[in-house]
C-alpha cells in the first residue's frame, strides 16, 4: 500500500491492518492478550446549575496483558497524518494512572517504544513494525523491575476471582490489588491501602485474599471490622465466592438479604453454649468486640495459637487498630507474626495514633479527587446556615432559670455549647424546618437523609423536630424519621432497610457518630451537619457518606447542608475533595442559587461554561431535579424553650478539587 494510501486510512484502519496485526505476529494472543479501545474512567460528573453530564471517558487504544490480572504495556494510536511518535506524550499520562510499565505509539509506518522502568538501554526508541516485542521479553524486563523471584512470580501470576459475569477490577483496584500481593509476595508483613469511601474496599479486599488464598500462599485468612452490618453484608456479597469454607466469628446465627434479593443463614464458627471457635474454616470474618474484652475470659482470640492465621485484614483501620492501648491493637499484637493489611479511606496520624507508624506508608493511594475527577464518585454542594444565635452567641439574664428550674450558669455560650451544655429548643426546630423545607422545594421528600447531631440526646431530640415538621408523612409511615444510634435497638434494627435502595423507609435518620463511617449508604442524597467536627479523618469520612453514585437513581451529586461550620475543612490543605459551587446571596436575593452560575474556569481540570460535545446528559434540566432550596464538676445542659433563633445568613459553596471557590 503506498503512503498516500496510508495517509487516507482512518485511525481505527491503521489499528486493524497494520497495528493489531503486528502486535499479534510477534506472539500476543488476540483473544487473552490484546485489548482495543480499553475505557478506564467513568467520565466525571459535572454539575451546571440542573443540568447533570458526564465528562467524556477515557480510554486507550490497546492494552497488552501478559495475564488477565497483569496490563503489561499501552499502545496510542494515531492515523498517518501523524508523525509515528504523536501519541506518546498521551500513551505516557495514560500509562502512568494505569501503573503500566511499556509505551507504544504508532502511525501504521512503525512504533516507538517508551521503557519506563529504565531496563531498556535506552529509554526511547524507534522500532520497525515486524519487532514488535513478545509477550515474555516483555515480561522478563517486567521481572526484573519487580525484582520478582521465581516463588514470588507465582503468587504474582494467580487469577483473580472471574465469576462469569464479565465483573472485573476497576483500574486502581487493580492495582490496589496488585501492589499488595507483590508486597505480600515479597515477604512484606504490615502492608496498608488507602482508597476513598465508596471506591470498593471490600471488593479489592476479597480479591486480594482470593489470590493469595487459591495460590496457597495464605491458608487461613481473619477479616476483621467493628459493626455487624460490615460483617454480614460482606459475607453475603463480595466474599460469597468463599461459600463453606467461610464463617463468622459469632454466637448469634442470622438471615441475611443479598444483593440480588435472595437470603442466607450466616454460618457461625463459635460454639453458643461454651464460646469456643470452630477452627475448621478458611475464612474468618469477625467483629473485634466478639473476640475480646476487658476481663481476661472474654479474650476469646487466646484460644488460637498465635500462628493460626496466615493473613488478616482490618476493615476502616483508621478507627484505633494503630494505637497501642486500643482492643484492635491487642489482637493484632497477638497475632504480630501474621501478615496484616489495613484497609481505609483516611489514614489516621495525630501524636497518639499513626496508621503509618504501625503499618509502613501506604503501597497504594486512590483519593476522592481522584474518584471524583475519574466519575466513579458523586460531586457534591454545600449551603452554609448561619443562625442568629450561633453567630451571636447566648448570653443567660441574671438568675435565669431553664425549663426545668436550673439556674443558668452566668456567661457567654456559643455553637460549641449548643446541644452539649446547652439546648435551645427553638434552634432544633429551625434546624429541622431548613431540612425539611429543603425537601420540600427539592419536590423529594423521600431523599435519603443523615442529620448528623452532637450526641444521643440531641440526636433523639432531633428526630421529634423533623417528625413535627413532617406529619403528613410520619402519619403514612411512622419510619419516615428515625434515630439509629448506638443505644437504640429498633433504630439499628431498621439500618439494613436505610442502605438498601429498594427500601423506600427509614428516609431520615438522626444519629451522632454510628453512620459517620463504614456504612454503604449508596442513595443518600442529603447530609446534614449539626455538630462540631474537629477532626480532618471524621470529616473526610462523613463526606463519605454521600459520594457513591447510584445510576438506577439517577443519584449523581449529593448536597451537604452545613449548621456548624465544619466544611471550614475544605480550606485545610489536607482535604483533597470537590464541592461544585460557590453561591452566597445578599439580604434580598433569593436563596437558590441560579442556573446560570458558571463553573470553575480555572486549574488543569476547568470545566467550560455549555456542555462540549463529549459530555452525556445523565439529568435533564427539564425534568425534575434535586436543586438547593431557600433558604459544676460533670457538665450539665441547659434547656432554653421560646428563644426565637432566625436565619442570618446562608451561603451555597461550589468549591473545585482543591477545596477553592470556583472561578475566584
Amino acid at each position: 500500500m503506498t503512503r498516500v494510501d496510508k495517509q487516507s486510512l482512518s485511525e481505527r484502519d491503521i489499528c486493524t491492518k497494520f497495528i493489531t496485526p503486528a502486535v499479534r505476529q510477534a506472539g500476543w494472543d488476540e483473544l487473552s492478550q490484546i485489548r482495543e479501545q480499553v475505557y478506564f474512567t467513568k467520565g466525571r460528573i459535572i454539575v451546571r446549575g440542573k443540568l447533570v453530564t458526564r465528562g467524556k471517558a477515557k480510554f486507550a487504544d490497546y492494552i497488552l496483558y501478559y495475564k488477565s490480572n497483569i496490563p503489561i504495556a499501552l499502545i496510542e494510536a494515531k492515523d498517518n497524518n501523524h508523525s509515528v511518535g504523536d501519541g506518546m506524550q498521551q500513551g505516557l499520562e495514560y500509562a502512568t494512572t494505569l501503573d503500566i510499565p511499556f509505551v507504544f505509539s504508532s502511525n501504521g509506518n512503525a512504533f516507538v517504544f517508551h521503557d519506563r522502568t529504565g531496563q531498556s538501554e535506552k529509554r526511547e526508541t524507534e522500532l520497525s513494525l515486524n519487532a514488535f516485542p513478545t509477550p515474555e521479553a516483555l515480561w522478563r524486563k517486567y521481572r526484573a523491575w519487580k525484582g520478582l523471584a521465581p516463588a514470588q512470580e507465582e503468587i504474582v501470576l494467580q487469577n483473580y476471582h472471574d465469576d462469569a459475569s464479565g465483573k472485573e477490577p476497576r483500574y486502581y483496584q487493580r492495582i490496589a490489588i496488585n501492589k499488595a500481593i507483590e508486597a505480600i509476595a515479597k515477604s512484606q508483613n504490615r502492608i496498608l491501602l488507602v482508597m476513598a469511601t465508596g471506591t470498593g474496599k471490600t471488593y479489592t479486599a476479597f480479591q486480594i485474599i482470593w489470590r493469595l488464598w487459591k495460590a496457597k500462599r495464605k491458608k487461613r485468612i481473619l477479616y476483621l471490622a467493628d459493626r455487624n452490618v460490615l460483617i454480614d453484608q460482606t459475607m453475603v456479597n463480595d466474599f460469597r465466592p468463599f461459600g463453606k469454607t467461610m464463617a463468622k466469628l459469632s454466637t448469634g446465627s442470622k438471615t441475611i438479604e443479598r444483593e440480588d434479593g435472595s437470603q442466607v443463614d450466616l454460618p457461625t464458627a463459635m460454639d453458643k453454649k461454651h464460646r469456643r471457635i470452630d477452627t475448621s474454616y478458611e475464612i474468618y470474618l469477625g467483629l473485634y468486640q466478639a473476640i475480646t474484652g476487658p476481663e481476661e475470659r472474654q479474650k476469646l482470640f487466646k484460644e488460637l495459637s498465635p500462628d493460626f492465621f496466615d493473613l488478616i485484614v482490618i476493615d476502616e483501620c483508621h478507627r484505633g487498630s494503630a494505637a497501642e492501648d486500643s482492643a484492635w491493637r491487642e489482637i493484632l499484637d497477638y497475632f504480630s507474626s501474621t501478615t496484616q493489611i489495613g484497609l481505609t479511606a483516611t489514614p489516621k496520624e495525630t501524636e497518639y495514633v499513626s496508621n503509618i507508624h504501625y503499618f509502613g506508608a501506604p503501597v497504594y493511594t486512590y483519593s476522592l479527587k481522584e474518584g471524583i475527577r475519574d466519575g466513579f464518585l458523586a460531586p457534591y454542594k454545600v449551603v452554609k446556615v448561619h443562625l442568629d444565635v450561633d453567630v451571636a452567641g447566648y448570653r443567660p439574664a441574671k438568675g435565669e432559670t431553664d425549663k426545668y428550674g436550673q439556674e443558668i450558669e452566668d456567661r457567654i455560650y456559643n455553637q460549641k455549647d449548643f446541644d452539649r451544655n446547652l439546648v435551645i429548643d427553638e434552634r432544633t426546630k429551625r434546624v429541622a424546618h431548613k431540612v425539611s423545607e429543603f425537601l420540600k422545594e427539592s419536590g423529594d421528600r423521600f431523599q435519603k437523609t443523615i442529620v448528623f447531631c452532637v450526641d444521643v440526646e440531641h440526636a433523639a431530640l432531633m428526630r421529634q423536630a423533623l417528625i413535627n415538621e413532617n406529619p403528613d408523612l410520619v402519619q403514612q409511615n411512622q419510619r419516615y424519621v428515625m434515630r439509629i444510634t448506638g443505644d437504640d435497638d429498633e433504630g439499628i434494627a431498621q439500618l439494613g432497610n436505610f442502605i438498601d435502595p429498594e427500601a423506600t423507609y427509614p428516609v431520615i435518620v438522626t444519629t451522632s457518630r454510628l453512620l459517620s463511617t463504614g456504612v454503604d449508604a449508596q442513595t443518600c442524597r442529603l447530609i446534614v451537619l449539626d455538630r462540631e467536627v474537629g477532626s480532618m479523618t471524621e470529616f473526610k469520612q462523613i463526606v463519605g457518606r454521600g459520594t457513591r453514585v447510584h445510576e438506577d437513581t439517577k443519584k449523581y451529586y449529593f448536597t451537604l447542608i452545613d449548621f456548624r461550620k465544619a466544611t471550614n475543612h475544605f480550606a485545610d490543605p489536607d482535604f483533597d475533595g470537590e464541592p461544585v459551587q460557590i453561591y452566597e446571596p445578599d439580604e434580598n436575593d433569593p436563596v437558590a442559587p441560579p442556573d446560570d452560575v458558571p463553573p470553575s474556569i480555572e486549574g488543569e481540570d476547568s470545566i467550560p461554561p455549555k456542555p462540549s460535545e463529549d459530555e452525556r446528559i445523565m439529568v435533564d434540566p427539564e425534568k425534575q431535579d434535586i436543586t438547593i432550596p431557600p433558604g459544676g464538676n460533670q457538665p450539665r445542659k441547659y434547656y432554653i424553650h421560646g428563644h426565637e433563633v432566625s436565619v442570618i445568613a446562608e451561603r451555597i459553596e461550589y468549591l473545585d478539587e482543591y477545596g477553592k471557590l470556583a472561578g475566584c
